[in-house]
């Protein structure tokens, strides 16, 4: 029987609960601790495909084209496993599948409630992570904080589990701040105490405590909270903020949760080999050379629209021995003319990926100057379609070509829907999710990138790779486009849709269809980021 580990937030929301939860997971997974991670969102969507990123940050997509909370990108950057569908559930889910059951009149016409139907299909969800996985540790993080009244459903679950698994096989552990006073110097433990005092209230009793602070947390401070609630000294977890978030389970296995846990839930563990984390750690600490890298977006007032292409930029660097500084720069403002000065001062430029036409002029001009300036320039899935866009501009001399996703009439949809996706007007029908084939052609940048050695060039490689996307390369432009000098350096194995291109008079200028940084791992980069960070480099050198 899988064991469960049970993460709730309490006092403020934003407290970095995903980050722990799944630094819980590369600590267990150190030990040879199977691990899967679930994340319970208590909105009402049914996912967060349709919600804009200001209001939750990137969607994280999964191999099986799930789309889902940006947590679960922490999660499969730290225990490297790719999760499924099942690891992200929200309220819009569970009614919506307990509706459906009632209207077809599985409940025998008894009154759906909140206890047993609601809190009944949220434990069955959190088996099924367990039943997939063969984990043998799920480790479940429940959104929000305690006291939202959203949430209550998924914590009268988790309480219920204890019963029903038996209380060696779960624990529960709640993370909060600890607010630090500047009048008077010190930490304020109060908010810590009534914040367990709401979950004690609602049946739950937390095994742990991880006290979140931008200062040290003193002796006297977790004597404290380990009284007034009742949790061991030793469960009293201080998490100072770090430096890098790829810290974190370095200091929580320094503090000691890691043997907490596996004593409690009598875990069959070894020796923690974090060796390899720990090096990690401290080469993303290492000073190093500088790479300015501009980011063209449309949401950087809230640079988590953006999260796993940030983190699979840190990623490279890492491994390429530079540090990356990112200069966010806003589409809109270059599409008014402002901010130009700014494109001169990068050694690579990144456009990644997004809906709408707002600021897509703006990412057009960003194309352009990459263009013209041979700046090293990687295109994300938009990021890709804008380079199109801009190449066609220029063979044709004329600003017609667009997508029909921005111009529905224009005389040349460079980017456009395929035709059998035409008609289709569901939000989510015409859209392709998840993994798909890309057969890479030999001789490309991106086949080196890849790692193709030129004694190899005529063998084909196929790789995997994630999209969220509706619209493709237009295949009537093809010929104009590759004759103007771009290259079609990927593509599907029946050779229909463009996965890559690149430009064949350019150091490095490449765009994927795909997004390539939901498959970035701090302990294993992904390829194209790493490849045009060694571009980066040598625009940076010159």
């Amino acid at each position: 029987m899988a064991k469960y580990i049970f993460c709730t937030g309490g006092v403020v929301s934003s407290v970095g609960k995903g980050v722990t939860a799944a630094s819980i997971g590369r600590i267990l997974k150190s030990r040879g601790i199977s691990v899967s991670i679930q994340k319970l969102d208590p909105y009402i969507n049914v996912d967060p495909g349709t919600m804009s990123p200001y209001q939750h940050g990137e969607v994280y997509v999964l191999e099986d084209g799930a789309e889902t909370d940006l947590d679960l990108g922490h999660y499969e950057r730290f225990i490297d496993e790719n999760l499924t569908r099942a690891s992200n559930v929200t309220t819009g889910q569970v009614y919506a599948e307990v509706i459906a059951k009632e209207r077809r009149g599985d409940y025998l016409g008894g009154t759906i409630q909140v206890i047993p139907h609601i809190t009944n299909e949220i434990k069955h969800r959190i088996g099924l992570v367990a039943k997939e996985s063969g984990a043998q540790v799920v480790i479940v993080e429940v959104g929000g904080t305690v006291g939202d009244i959203e949430g209550l459903p998924f914590l009268e679950a988790i309480r219920q589990l204890r019963k029903d698994v038996g209380r060696g096989n779960t624990l529960y552990i709640h993370l909060t701040l600890l607010p630090y006073l500047s009048s008077t110097g010190e930490l304020k433990t109060k908010p810590t105490q009534h914040s367990v005092r709401e979950l004690r209230g609602i049946g739950i009793q937390p095994d742990a405590i991880v006290c979140r602070s931008d200062y040290p947390v003193g002796r006297e401070a977790r004597d404290k909270i380990a009284l007034f609630c009742d949790v061991e000294q030793r469960a009293v977890i201080p998490l100072v903020t770090a430096e890098s978030i790829y810290e974190v389970p370095l200091i929580l296995e320094e503090t000691g949760l890691g043997d907490f846990i596996v004593e409690r839930l009598e875990l069959p563990a070894g020796e923690p080999g974090l060796d390899d984390w720990r090096a990690l750690v401290e080469e993303i600490k290492r000073p190093k050379e500088r790479i300015q890298i501009g980011m063209v977006g449309k949401y950087i007032e809230l640079q988590d629209a953006y999260l796993s292409v940030r983190e699979a930029l840190y990623h490279a660097g890492a491994h390429s021995g530079c540090d990356v500084q990112i200069n966010w720069i806003k589409a809109e403002d270059l599409e008014k003319g402002r901010d130009l000065d700014t494109l001169g001062q990068v050694d690579g430029i990144v456009v990644p990926g997004g809906f709408g036409y707002r600021g897509i002029e703006g990412k057009i001009v960003a194309a352009r100057y990459a263009r013209e300036n041979k700046v090293p320039y990687l295109g994300l899935c938009l990021g890709m379609q804008v380079m199109v866009i801009e190449l066609a501009r220029h063979v044709l001399g004329s600003d017609e070509p667009n997508s029909t996703e921005f111009d529905i009439a224009t005389k040349h949809p460079v980017i456009d829907l395929m035709p059998e996706q035409q008609g289709i007007s569901d939000m989510g029908g015409t859209m392709r999710l998840g993994v798909y084939p890309c057969q890479l052609v030999p001789g490309t940048k991106a086949a080196a990138a890849y790692g193709q050695k030129p004694v190899l060039s005529s063998v084909e490689v196929l790789v995997g790779e994630r999209h969220r996307h509706r619209f493709e390369l237009n295949n009537a432009y093809r010929d104009l486009l590759t004759e103007a000098g771009l290259v079609l350096s990927g593509l599907s194995p029946d050779g229909y849709l463009v996965e890559i291109v690149e430009l064949a008079d350019h150091p490095w200028m490449v765009g994927s269809q795909f997004h390539p940084e939901f498959k970035s791992r701090p302990n294993r980069p992904h390829p194209l980021f790493s490849a045009f960070l060694a571009a980066a480099k040598t625009t940076h050198v010159k």
